[in-house]
This record gives structure tokens, sequence and C-alpha cells, in this order.
């Protein structure tokens, strides 16, 4: 019962199994090392029963990421595993190389899970946990254990799981509301009886990971916190599967801004909330919805006439947080085409980022070019810039022209111009119903890669006529060499997200598309590396 609250973050894990929001290696890897700058305690860096992609990700990150120090802490990276001793084993491959390594292990403890989902016993349930918790604690010395689908668990049962757990050497006991059905009394009071009830729990540290199903996640995890959890397992805009998880900023921001209420700390740097936000949507290509809490574009926005006058005469009158503890700039940036390098970089730095030489001159041409179509550059435009021209991933194909005809009269026509991976030029034509139709017909005749469009959205990131449009879009891939799909092929597609920003809304259109396609080539890649190295590495029938 100490006052600090250990973050858990598994946007890697659980928040990439938002439908669309697969992520590189890259990504992954890049997004774990702004998750430690952060702050958080333990990073869930994947599944690595899930996939060769997946483990190698992990890999990754338990090298590169949990064996540097930042700030004086080295977060400890954490791999997930079902009961079975395949998976423990491939999660202890995964994060094996971290300095602080952990393997979190789980089985479901809900009636309705066991007797439908594992078809087994409770003594059966019981025996099990023993027995690869006891196995997991074998090659790690730290181990989280979660009872799936806890909240729905029936309390006495659960302390017995529990107390087996820690008899085999658990660490962290994590209580999930899996699929976010309790209500903060319930959840708070669940979390009070286990801390009273379950023999050994004085050792461990009590954690919660809550569901947004019924929009009370936040709410059931701050419940748990009061009861006496020390672990709050979120996701960065609280993405996740279905509904979503808690979300870190939501969580972070409620306990730094009520401090009097609940006397706790995290070790959370607040100011860089904003811009992982921004990351995450960015790599996942899920839109921040305008009204989210703390990291949303209108959470410190204000229109109404009765709001601007109470925020002019007093900031606390309409904002319970100022916009700079979460790391958001509300001043006008005066940036325009007669800028030079010196004040770029100054504002750049002023915003976070800490560009290389070539890094800089490459975001310094491009902001160049759009102060010539635009009067005055933004804070948001230069984020746009540096998630649009730094972040994207690896280019098989990049545009090297775009050209549309379209309107009332004639056919809607685009001609494209891609650069392949070896550098030669492909040049196409389309028609379409639309420019955007056009252009990514002309696209897909280019790189060969059958999907299906599934989500397309757009919006201005600034304001006025010369504004800096935002595109995300998630694709579907689709095997060509099937006519007809089964419903479990169809459930095991994959989803992609690309992102694009530009001031021609047709051109950032296609470099999302562009970007998600390109996403989709690469793991086709790693699926094909992996296969490759799994057949030289099979055993010869004689």
């Amino acid at each position: 019962m100490n006052n600090i609250v250990k973050i858990f973050d598994t946007t890697l894990r659980d928040g990439e199994q938002s439908p669309g929001a697969t992520m590189t290696s890259a990504e992954k890897l890049e997004l774990a090392r702004n998750l430690s700058r952060l702050g958080v305690d333990v990073i869930e860096a994947g599944f690595p029963a899930a996939s060769p992609d997946d483990l190698e990700a992990v890999k990754r990150i338990a090298q590169e990421v949990g064996n540097y120090e930042v700030n004086g802490h080295t977060p400890v990276i954490c791999g997930l595993a079902r009961t079975s001793k395949k998976d423990i084993d491939a999660a202890w491959e995964g994060v094996q190389l971290a300095a602080r390594p952990r393997i979190h292990t789980f089985i479901a403890t809900s009636d309705i899970h066991m007797q439908y989902k594992l078809k087994m016993s409770r003594d059966e349930v019981m025996q099990k946990t023993y027995e690869m918790v006891s196995y997991a604690h074998s090659l790690c010395e730290d181990i989280e254990f979660s009872p799936e689908d806890a909240g729905r668990s029936e309390p006495e049962f659960l302390y017995q799981v529990l107390g087996e757990a820690i008899r085999a050497g658990a660490t962290t006991l994590n209580i999930p509301d899996t699929v976010g059905y309790t209500t903060p009394e319930e959840f708070g009071a669940l979390i009070r009886g286990i801390i009273t009830h379950t023999p050994g729990v004085e050792n461990c540290t009590v954690s919660v990971h809550c569901h947004d199903d019924l929009g009370l996640a936040t709410a059931n995890t701050l419940a748990g916190i009061l009861a006496g959890a020390r672990q709050a397992e979120v996701t960065i805009n609280g993405i996740g599967e279905r509904a979503g998880n808690t979300s870190l900023e939501e969580v972070v921001m409620a306990l730094n801004t009520r401090h009097p209420i609940f006397g706790l700390e995290t070790h959370i740097d607040t100011t860089q909330i904003m811009r992982l936000s921004r990351m995450v949507s960015n790599y996942t290509g899920i839109v921040v919805q305008p009204n989210k809490a703390i990291v949303g574009a209108n959470a410190f926005a204000h229109e109404a006439g009765i709001h601007q006058d109470g925020l002019l005469k007093h900031q606390q009158t309409y904002e319970i947080m100022r916009p700079e503890s979460v790391g958001l700039n509300q001043s006008q940036m005066v940036l325009g085409k007669h800028s030079g390098r010196h004040a770029f970089k100054n504002r750049m730095l002023e915003l976070g980022y800490n560009l290389t030489e070539e890094e800089s001159e490459q975001l310094f041409n491009r902001f160049k070019n759009l102060a010539d179509k635009k009067k005055t550059i933004t804070n948001a435009d230069l984020e746009a810039l540096v998630s649009d021209e730094l972040y994207q991933p690896r280019e098989i194909f990049a545009i090297d022209g775009l050209q549309v005809a379209c309107g009332t009269m004639g056919m809607p026509t685009a001609t494209v111009r891609l650069r392949g991976p070896q550098g030669e030029i492909f040049t196409k034509a389309a028609i379409g119903t639309g420019p955007v139709d056009a252009a990514y017909k002309a696209i897909d005749a280019i790189t060969q890669s059958p999907n299906q469009l599934l989500e397309f959205t757009v919006h201005a990131i600034t304001e006025g006529i010369d504004a800096l449009g935002e595109v995300t879009v998630r694709i579907e891939q689709i095997d060509s060499s099937h006519t007809k799909t089964t419903q479990t092929e169809r459930e095991m597609r994959r989803t992609f997200g690309g992102y694009g920003a530009d001031t021609d809304i047709i051109v950032a259109s296609a470099k999302a598309y562009l970007a998600a396609v390109n996403k989709m080539l690469v793991a086709n890649e790693a699926l094909q590396a992996a296969a490759n190295t799994h057949q030289q590495t099979a055993p010869q029938s004689a």
C-alpha cells in the first residue's frame, strides 16, 4: 500500500489487437523507446507465441529498450503467454535479454469461460495455474498472473486460484475485467476482497486491467486503485480489443489532477502524453475522437462566448488542467515562408523533437514548400509534417507524381507515377468513381497487392481554406487466389492502417493508401522470410 502506482502499458500487445492497428517491428521499437522516455514502469511488448514477427519484435525491444536507462529508470519488458509451456518458452525467449524481464501468464476463471472455452473444471484450472506459474518462475523471477474474466468470476474461487499462483511464485496479480462488465462499486469491492482474503497477497503487487465495453474502464481502474491496487494496465489513447482498454492519459491525469483525493504518484512525464498519443494514432491509423479526454482535439478548445470570457479572466474557470501539462502548446506558431533554419530548429525543439541534421534538413525543405502554400504554419502543421515525413513505414513504393482530372464533365481519371524498390519508375492511369478512387486503382495496378478498403477518414488539421489535410485509411488484405472464403478465413485476414498529410487532399489520400499498402507488403515479406527460414531448418524426411 505505498503511494506509487506502477503504469503497465500494453499498447504494443492489447492495443495492437484493435482491428486495423497492426504495427511493423520498426514502429513497435520506436514506440517502445518513447514509452520508456514517457516513464512507464512496464512495457508489455507483445504476445511472442502469436507469430515469428511478434517474437522478433519483443526480442528487439528487450535488447534495445530493456537495457537502456532513461532518467534513472529502466522499464520492465514483459511478454504475454497462455498457461502452456510452449507459450511460456516463447515469452521467455522474447524477454530474456532485457535487464528486467517479466513473463505474464493467464488462464480464465469465470464459470462461462471454464465451461465453454476451456472445458476444464475448477480443480483443473487451479492445478494448471500452479504448474504453469511454477514453470514460468523456474525461468524468470518476475511473474505476473492474470485470472482472465476475473470480473465475472466467483470471488471465493478467485482467492483460491490467486493463492495457488502466489504459492507457485507469482509476484504480480493482475485482475482483469476482460469484457468490461463490472461497475466501479463492484470492481472496487472485488479488489478489496482479494487483498483481504488471498493468502500471501501482502508479498505481491495487485494490478487492474479494465476494458471499456460499458464506458467504465477508467472509472473501474480508479476504483481498483482506491481499493489498494498499485499497478494499472493501460494503453495510449485507450486502444484495444472491442471498445478498448483503460487510457493511460486518463488514469495518469486523474491521479495527477485529483491528487488530494488519491494521494498517489506515478513515474510518468505527463508533458510527453500528447506526442505519444499522436504517434500511436499515426502508426495504427486509428483517429483519436475530437472529444476524447486529455488528448482529443477539443479537449482544450473553447468556442462558447461565456467560456471564452471566463477563460480570459482566469484559466481555471473552464480548464482543470493546463494544456502544457500534457505537452500541448496552444500558442500560435508564427512561422512562414520567410523563416530560416534557426527559427525552424528552435520551434521543433520546443515541440519535443530532437532531430538529426539530416532529418532537420529533410523536414525544413517540406516546411518551405508548405509555407509557399500557407500564410502561417501552426504547431499542428509541423506535428503532421513530422508524422508524415519521419514516421511512415519503410517505402517499397513511393509517390513520384500524381495528376487527376475530375468534375461534372468527363470521367474521373488519375495518373500515378511510383518509384519502385530498386528506383525504377512505374506509371499507370485509371478511371474511377472519383479522383481518390481512380488514384487508388492506379496504385493497385502498379503494386499488384489485392486489398479491400475498409475505412477512409479525412479532416483538416488546422483552420482555413489552406489547411493541411490529414487522411487515414484502413485496408484488408485479399488472397487473390481464392474467389470464395470461409468465415474463418475472413476473420484471419490482416488489416493495415495508413496515414498521409498534404495541403492537396488527393495527394494526402494517395499517401495514406500507399502507406497502408507498403505496410502490407512489408508484413508479407516478413511472413515469407519466416516461412523460408522454417523450411530451411525443418528436418528432412528420409
